[in-house]
């Protein structure tokens, strides 16, 4: 671990926003500086001894702050310390940039619309089974400010959201990887341009020994490459190029087009990494992906079911919908501002859409003159219609493919509650179909 004397220390700090990554910000800082602790919601239930410590929104108001830390879930410009926060931009940065400040470790830190979480836990997987000191942090694993008996031989591999980018200042990675882009959190962003300059913070930050992986493929990415001159070295990865070492897996897994990708990706850095290629062979076989990220939870041989509970774009929906037919395709929740369904028809081999929620006429839109599309009041209801219709078709191979294409919480408190609810559903008529 290496410490120095850095631009947190010892100074009036504010945290914003009392989530994971709001309080593992808290008792990593602590001792370390003098902390103000705020949340929107002023009588949050966290603990006792933080609860006590929240301070109101008075008091924030009379305070001087030399730092303020922004948990990513908080829209500046759309929040109760709106106001301070717009006054006070140039003071604000992320956990990503506490962490960076006091630890100089070797880091992979993987950006992109889809894909993110995937490609971080199989390099994860990879790189503990190859021994390494590994951690697993950012938007999946542990909060970056949670880690203990961290060594100079540490890698991190982090998975960063736009949100946590775009407000960083100091934070750098030693490898940055951005692996797609397509438009996604407009409604905070504001429009494209913001979203895909909040992603490429990655690069910008990076120094002339730093590499980057790119999809060489993406028109968004190449677009931007070519507008701006970087310093680092820049591998462009082709996702489409069929690599050997795809021959030699027998994990179903890596089947579709999407996890295809992560893959390509994968074998790059695991190539300038100089990673083991048996072993490496040997993780990737043995992966079983996320759970509620194209989940196979029931198979037999007429029947398939996957939880993409995880799915919040059409996109992402996408990468495995291309490589599949006879598809009863669950979606709902909240659309994402300006995000369209882009395959053809011809590309939706009997396909049959069922809608869920009360945001169905946005879905409808986009789906309608491409296959069936039906809305109904709610999963179960729409479960039951899609068993008996299975009944009815008598079809030698059925995928019921639960990818919502939206965010949760119109709903749910969160994808994970989301697939959890689904599963049960699944479970309670498989049972009754017995």
């Amino acid at each position: 671990m290496t410490k120095s004397i850095n631009i947190f220390l010892r100074k009036k700090i504010l945290i914003y926003g009392l989530g994971k990554s709001g309080i593992s910000s808290y008792k990593f800082l602590n001792n370390k500086a003098k902390v103000y602790l705020f949340d929107d919601n002023f009588k949050k239930k966290i603990d006792s001894k933080l609860n006590q410590r929240l301070n109101n929104l008075k008091e924030i108001s009379k305070i001087k702050f030399d730092k303020i830390i922004v948990s990513p879930g908080i829209d500046i410009y759309n929040c109760r310390l709106s106001k301070i926060l717009k006054k006070n931009f140039s003071k604000i940065y992320t956990d990503l940039d506490v962490f960076y400040s006091f630890y100089k470790n070797k880091s992979i830190t993987i950006t992109g619309t889809n894909g993110k979480s995937t490609t971080a836990k199989i390099l994860y997987e990879i790189l503990l089974d190859q021994k390494y000191d590994v951690r697993l942090i950012g938007n999946i694993g542990n909060p970056v400010l949670s880690e203990k008996k961290i060594t100079k031989k540490t890698i991190f591999v982090i998975e960063a959201s736009s949100y946590q980018l775009d407000y960083s200042k100091i934070f750098t990675s030693k490898y940055a990887v951005i692996l797609n882009i397509s438009p996604d959190h407009i409604e905070r962003h504001k429009n494209l341009k913001n979203y895909i300059n909040a992603k490429f913070k990655l690069l910008v930050s990076q120094s002339n020994e730093s590499i980057a992986f790119v999809k060489k493929n993406d028109l968004l990415i190449s677009k931007t490459i070519n507008n701006n001159n970087f310093k680092q070295k820049i591998i462009k990865v082709d996702s489409l190029k069929n690599n050997k070492v795809l021959g030699q897996l027998k994990n179903k897994y890596f089947l579709s087009f999407g996890n295809k990708e992560n893959l390509s990706f994968i074998l790059k850095i695991s190539e300038i990494l100089k990673l083991n290629n048996k072993n490496l062979l040997r993780t990737l076989n043995k992966f079983k992906g996320l759970k509620y990220r194209q989940q196979i939870i029931f198979e037999n041989k007429n029947l398939t079911i996957i939880n993409d509970s995880k799915s919040t774009s059409f996109a992402s929906s996408e990468n495995l919908l291309k490589s599949l037919n006879n598809v009863y395709w669950i979606l709902g929740g909240i659309p994402k501002k300006s995000d369209r369904f882009k395959l053809s028809k011809k590309n939706c081999k009997n396909f049959k859409a069922f809608i869920f929620g009360n945001n169905y006429k946005e879905f409808r839109k986009n789906l309608k003159n491409k296959m069936f599309v039906k809305n109904l009041k709610n999963l179960k209801d729409i479960l039951s219609e899609i068993f008996s219709d299975i009944k009815k078709q008598k079809l030698k191979k059925n995928i019921i493919f639960f990818s919502p294409a939206g965010a949760s919480f119109d709903s749910f408190k969160n994808f994970e509650d989301r697939g959890l609810y689904f599963n049960k559903l699944v479970k309670k008529f498989l049972n009754a179909k017995r």
